[in-house]
């Protein structure tokens, strides 16, 4: 009995709740963009995704455990690939450009709100002198690592989405070429994160957009 006590007492609720808040975070912004790739196909006349249950907030249909297990600890992280058909597409290319684009524009959007909620809240409690800290925190927290998640995927290296929207200004024998070794490009992507070939790009660029939307919501 003595042993359980000490153990609970060992514990650090402060990093298990902040463990916590970072998987919710992570999920968040996980399942909006890979979610609204599904919507943009959908709209574009690709029923892929819906068969196959994609256009869904539940985690459970757009978790890959790996990918969300490397977004928890590392910040760069990757979820079930919604699946899309562009043979339904009018114009092929464009359709995956659109659908491409329609993941990073929801993780930008989802920021933007994210603080303008944390600004509204700030307001509030210059007025109140009431503020949830552990609230306001997850908000901005969780704008930047959306901010952050959609930057990545504007990387044109497949099978990132930027890469997508690449291959709309590529003539078909480049673009056919740059599909035939999109399963090697997430082995390159990780090589060049672990070896922080992309660290200084990438945090100017999510240090940039971030401090942009904070002047659009009013911070500065």
């Amino acid at each position: 009995m003595n042993y359980l006590q000490n153990l609970w007492n060992a514990l650090d609720f402060g990093s298990i709740r902040d463990t916590l808040l970072r998987v919710a975070a992570v999920l968040i912004c996980l399942i909006l963009h890979e979610t609204c790739h599904g919507i943009a196909a959908f709209f574009l006349g690709d029923p892929t995704a819906k068969r196959n249950h994609r256009l869904s907030l539940n985690p459970l249909r757009h978790i890959d455990w790996v990918g969300l297990a490397a977004m928890v600890l590392t910040g760069v992280g990757w979820a079930k690939p919604v699946p899309v058909n562009p043979n339904y597409f009018k114009h092929p290319k464009q359709g995956m450009a659109i659908t491409a684009l329609a993941g990073p524009a929801s993780n930008l959007l989802l920021a933007l709100w994210l603080l303008l909620g944390a600004r509204l809240m700030y307001t509030h409690a210059l007025t109140t002198g009431e503020l949830n800290e552990t609230l306001f925190s997850f908000f901005l927290n969780t704008a930047l690592l959306s901010i952050g998640l959609g930057i990545f995927n504007l990387i044109p290296i497949p099978p990132l989405d930027g890469s997508k929207v690449l291959a709309v200004l590529l003539p078909d024998r480049q673009y056919d070429w740059l599909m035939r070794y999109e399963r090697f490009g997430m082995l390159i992507i990780m090589a060049l994160v672990c070896f922080g070939a992309l660290s200084n790009v990438l945090d100017t660029a999510i240090g940039w957009v971030f401090q942009l939307f904070c002047c659009i919501v009013g911070f500065y």
